[in-house]
């Protein structure tokens, strides 16, 4: 009784006691300093994915990557370097390939690219990300099913091995077999045997990126049937293929016929406007 008495004397704490603070209704009023430097790095990384332009300067908060998918992201640039990119090169492959940089790569994904690159075509880290920066596609290619089957039957049609980070290059690489194939196929049906046909794309292997159907055939069709010229030229002259039919090719025949003039194809098209029309006026 004594004890309950003593204890009932006692005054509650006043809103004005210094126990009565905003710690009693915050026990916690201040985060720890870990968890100030995570926001903190959390909006550098995010300002330093943008300064990349692997997140757009005018995402939404709303539609930023959460901490995690950013730490992904961040994987995948630090993977990208430690093969040789540097910075200026982000905003290229980031407009090329957003995929690149998405939260669900792994970069042990696109890993095998880079030691195919290496070892099959001796290429060193500035040759590597040239051709990677030129087409980035090459990093989901399969490397078993179409990167080194399309090397291989390059080489058999006489194609040496890219030594330079081209577009070309770069892009014939990404070319699966049968779309290789494709354009021998059609070679083929002109009439041409299978080295002739392999010279011609060993001479112009920028042929593989051409449409059958848009571009090689409407060609030879008025290669033949307007030029009055044999494919048989073709052989010594594959490069025509390469020419605009309409920016080019035809202007210059055209011109040609109505002087009744005639002239190897090559020089048809090799020469400049200005050498050609003031040879030919």
């Amino acid at each position: 009784m004594p004890l309950l008495h003593t204890l009932s004397i006692i005054p509650p704490p006043s809103p004005s006691s210094s126990s009565y603070s905003i710690a009693t209704l915050n026990p916690n009023p201040h985060p720890p300093s870990h968890f100030i430097k995570f926001r903190t790095s959390y909006r550098e990384n995010l300002r330093y994915l943008k300064t990349l332009r692997i997140i757009s300067s005018e995402t939404s908060p709303k539609k930023l990557p959460l901490p995690d998918a950013t730490d992904q992201i961040l994987a995948t640039v630090g993977f990208l370097k430690s093969k040789g990119f540097t910075d200026p090169d982000f905003p290229r492959l980031a407009f090329l390939s957003p995929k690149l940089f998405s939260p669900s790569l792994d970069p042990t994904d696109i890993a095998p690219v880079f030691d195919f690159l290496a070892s099959d075509l001796s290429a060193d880290p500035a040759f590597s990300c040239g051709l990677i920066l030129r087409c980035p596609d090459l990093l989901f290619a399969d490397v078993e099913f179409c990167l080194r089957p399309t090397l291989y039957y390059l080489e058999q049609l006489g194609i040496d091995k890219p030594k330079s980070p081209s577009n070309l290059n770069a892009h014939l690489l990404n070319t699966r077999v049968e779309k290789l194939k494709k354009k021998m196929r059609f070679l083929r049906s002109l009439g041409f045997s299978h080295e002739e046909a392999a010279n011609v794309c060993a001479r112009l292997p920028a042929i593989f990126g051409y449409s059958v159907e848009d571009n090689l055939r409407p060609k030879c069709e008025y290669l033949v049937k307007d030029m009055g010229r044999s494919v048989e030229e073709l052989k010594k002259f594959p490069q025509y293929f390469g020419f605009s039919l309409e920016k080019r090719i035809v202007p210059r025949h055209l011109h040609l016929k109505e002087r009744n003039v005639e002239i190897p194809l090559n020089r048809i098209l090799l020469w400049s406007d200005q050498k050609f029309y003031t040879k030919w006026k």
